[in-house]
């Protein structure tokens, strides 16, 4: 079974990781992009829609339907940043991309990446886990077939992608150190994207995704389906 699916934050270094390994994956037959900002990929696989404000979708409800899958990339640091503005700009944000393309898609599993250390229980000393952690619970509830929750640790970029990050250039050559030392906190963003797909074509145990479980799930076969 091929699937559909919504990508969003592909101009940055997780999204376009993700986008990266949906093009080049036969199981995903079509990828919508939603962007403020062009990707600047052609594929025929590929269509972006450009919008400005992810806080009113109306423009551009129509173009969202008969999609299977959403895999939400988007997100923002919370370095400097304020608790309210924060909130705002992960769990508002978040909940009203979400709730828009529910009501087009009634039967979509939705994709999202928070981070490992995330507090589910919300009530953590950390601001930015329990902002996460608050925006997992919620999409949990809202009815979506599936919601599965990624929390990914240091992920070694994708060689030849534009938008890494710079200073991963200084550090990625400790990645096999960090392996050995720091197993369970680290992985590849090429496992990301690929455990993001095969979550979303044939399913997984677990709703929450910490780093052990995003080698597993990308490492699974994409033979059998689930959905």
């Amino acid at each position: 079974m091929n699937v559909k699916v919504i990508i969003t934050g592909a101009t940055g270094m997780v999204g376009e990781g993700v986008l990266h390994e949906c093009l080049q994956h036969p199981r995903i037959s079509e990828i919508l992009v939603l962007n403020r900002k062009s990707c600047g990929i052609v594929h025929p696989k590929l269509k972006e829609v450009l919008h400005a404000d992810f806080f009113d979708l109306s423009a551009i409800e129509d173009k969202l339907p008969g999609y299977d899958a959403c895999l939400f990339c988007l997100g923002i640091s919370s370095v400097g940043m304020k608790e309210e503005t924060f909130t705002k700009f992960t769990y508002d944000l978040t909940m009203h991309v979400a709730t828009t393309l529910l009501k087009q898609n009634p039967s979509m599993v939705f994709c999202y990446i928070s981070g490992a250390g995330t507090d589910g229980s919300e009530k953590g000393r950390i601001m930015w886990a329990r902002v996460k952690g608050k925006t997992e619970n919620h999409l949990e509830k809202l009815g979506f077939k599936k919601v599965y929750n990624f929390r990914p640790g240091y992920l070694n970029p994708t060689a030849g992608l534009k938008n890494t990050l710079t200073y991963y250039k200084y550090v990625s050559w400790m990645f096999p150190i960090l392996k050995l030392v720091a197993g369970k906190y680290v992985s590849t963003l090429k496992e990301l994207g690929l455990a993001m797909i095969h979550v979303a074509t044939k399913a997984y145990p677990k709703s929450m995704l910490e780093v052990k479980d995003i080698v597993a799930a990308a490492a699974q076969e994409v033979s059998t389906p689930v959905y």
